[in-house]
């Protein structure tokens, strides 16, 4: 696929920024600044920063045996050090060099496990710690290893010797200095604001001035300022993203207290707007809705964090800057994608504007396909496609492209070219009722359309109403007819059949069933794939509208409780 002359600026605007960007981190890891990394060695470590990532001392008894399974990759070291094979797995050795597996090392609480992690940091030094270069030391895996350092300092350390205890702080203190000057240079997003969560964890953890203290709180409170919503979210729309970051500020602010040190206003304000986010995100079986780079929920993940939600109140109805609207009565819930992707920000990002996912009760019905982040390549950009999501495509053409000419993917990664650019909403709540209406212009340029979408959920969450119309953009010819394919991807462990009277019926393991229906259209039921699946990529299928517009402009449909159909007749 290839894009239209129009994109070009938005692509050259990119690639120049990136292009400046890798010129002054490769001049900062070079022999001019790197004189500037050693220094004075810390006497000790002051504090070891807990972590909420969940462990698992079976996995170290793995690690131990040479199997690392990182990333869904598995690689079996034969008695080998990890950091001497030749691995051709990206993602695999971002998380080998990140060191976040060092907290099974630290559940398993032995004293093998103690002497294997010691190993292996070792092992990194001797390979990697002499020369700053390669994927070990690229800036986002750099900040994750200072933090995994520090966190589970204790396993690293225990029963080491003077020696490997002045070598791992020497170790620390060399990235970290090499860290705060490679921040500045690291492209906006969640990768950047990790790096400055990961000096703040080693300002409190390491014995250095107040004024390094108080630069590393500054630095860090304009980056939460900046990148964190108003309402909560991350200026990447990636709900993800607030469960990850949310990971590693919980600790900080509680690393801030333990050191009798007063968090700035910026971490406290975040946490606080960043944990009814996620409340926001989450459907009632507790996985949050896939949107923007959203796969695989990690359940006890996110019931570890929202511990620490005091609020205890409903999720808001809506969230106005993150761009995504809500609608809950019962045990039913919807949440739906209102707003288009930050170019700059949208590597991870969906074509799937106005989808949205339905959960009743313990179930999902209604998804959107999801992304499988540790699975085939191919299948995280089919995720990324409008035709994955529960919305509407044209022509079989996405509302964005994010397949880009030869050479353009390796230099800026895959952005959302040519996407909506127009995206409006508005909230129609009634009594007994909730309600919004949103368009967007993704197919304006293309086909000369405005896709409008209006969803109501009533009669206290037993019936969801929806209407998709395709509209003339201004000033644009709409050309000639346009097929239009609605789309509504059901959950795997949804049965979905006919009724005797031609109906369609989605059935939950338990009495929990919905029809659907539509006027003067015949749905079809096609294949689908479930890409954020806990095993992976899974078959499923779609419920589909097809219609050519302008012959058909709008097209109305629901799904109704079935004891709601007999309730209210």
């Amino acid at each position: 696929m290839t894009t239209v002359g129009g994109d070009r600026p938005l692509l050259w605007n990119l690639a120049v920024k990136e292009g400046w960007r890798r010129l002054r981190r490769r001049l900062r890891a070079g022999p001019v600044y790197r004189w500037r990394y050693t220094g004075r060695t810390p006497e000790r470590l002051l504090i070891a920063p807990p972590d909420l990532r969940l462990a698992d001392p079976e996995v170290a008894r793995e690690i131990y045996h040479g199997r690392f399974l990182l990333a869904g990759h598995l690689v079996e070291t034969g008695g080998q050090s990890p950091f001497h094979l030749d691995i051709g797995n990206h993602a695999w050795l971002e998380s080998l060099h990140g060191f976040r597996w060092l907290r099974h090392l630290n559940a398993a609480r032995s004293e093998l496990a103690a002497a294997n992690a010691r190993a292996l940091v070792a092992d990194w030094m001797g390979v990697h710690g002499r020369r700053i270069a390669g994927l070990a030391w690229s800036p986002p895996v750099t900040a994750r290893r200072i933090m995994s350092w520090l966190q589970h300092s204790a396993v690293v350390l225990q029963g080491a010797d003077l020696a490997f205890y002045r070598q791992f702080l020497r170790m620390l203190a060399i990235q970290v200095r090499y860290l705060r000057s490679m921040a500045p240079e690291m492209p906006d997003g969640e990768e950047k604001l990790r790096a400055r969560v990961a000096l703040a964890f080693a300002a409190l953890s390491l014995p250095v001035p107040i004024s390094a203290l108080r630069s590393a709180t500054r630095n860090l409170a304009m980056e939460l300022d900046r990148q964190i919503l108003p309402d909560g979210g991350h200026i990447s729309r990636n709900p993800q993203a607030v469960m990850e970051l949310l990971t590693d500020l919980l600790p900080l602010r509680q690393t801030y207290a333990n050191q009798a040190e007063s968090p700035p206003d910026a971490l406290v304000g975040a946490v606080e707007r960043m944990l009814p986010a996620l409340r926001f995100f989450r459907h009632r079986d507790g996985s949050l809705a896939r949107f923007n780079g959203m796969g695989v929920t990690v359940h006890d993940r996110v019931a570890a964090i929202l511990r620490y939600d005091d609020t205890g109140g409903a999720p808001l109805s809506q969230a106005p800057y993150s761009g995504y609207e809500r609608l809950a009565m019962g045990s039913t819930t919807v949440i739906a994608d209102t707003a288009p992707p930050p170019p700059e920000l949208s590597s991870l990002a969906h074509a799937g504007c106005l989808s949205f996912e339905m959960s009743s009760g313990r179930h999902q019905f209604i998804v959107n396909c999801g992304v499988d982040s540790s699975g085939v390549e191919a299948f995280r950009l089919l995720g990324r496609a409008t035709a994955a999501h529960s919305t509407a495509t044209v022509n079989d053409t996405s509302q964005a492209r994010f397949a880009l000419p030869a050479g353009w993917d390796a230099w800026i990664g895959t952005p959302l070219i040519g996407g909506p650019r127009r995206v409006e909403r508005r909230r129609t709540d009634g009594a007994g009722i909730q309600s919004f209406t949103a368009s967007h212009d993704g197919y304006a340029r293309r086909f000369g359309l405005v896709h409008e979408r209006t969803l109501a959920l009533s009669r206290e969450g037993g019936l969801l109403t929806g209407a998709d119309r395709f509209q003339p953009a201004d000033g644009v010819s709409a050309g000639g007819e346009n097929a239009v394919a609605v789309r509504f991807h059901i959950h795997p462990d949804i049965e979905l059949y006919q009724d005797d009277e031609g109906r369609l019926i989605l059935a939950g393991r338990d009495t929990d069933t919905w029809v659907f229906t539509c006027d003067g259209v015949e749905p079809v039921v096609e294949e689908s794939i479930f890409f954020a699946g806990v095993a992976g990529a899974s078959r499923s299928r779609q419920i589909v509208l097809h219609i050519t517009v302008p012959a058909i402009p709008e097209v109305r449909w629901q799904f109704q409780r079935t004891n709601s159909i007999m309730e209210w007749g």
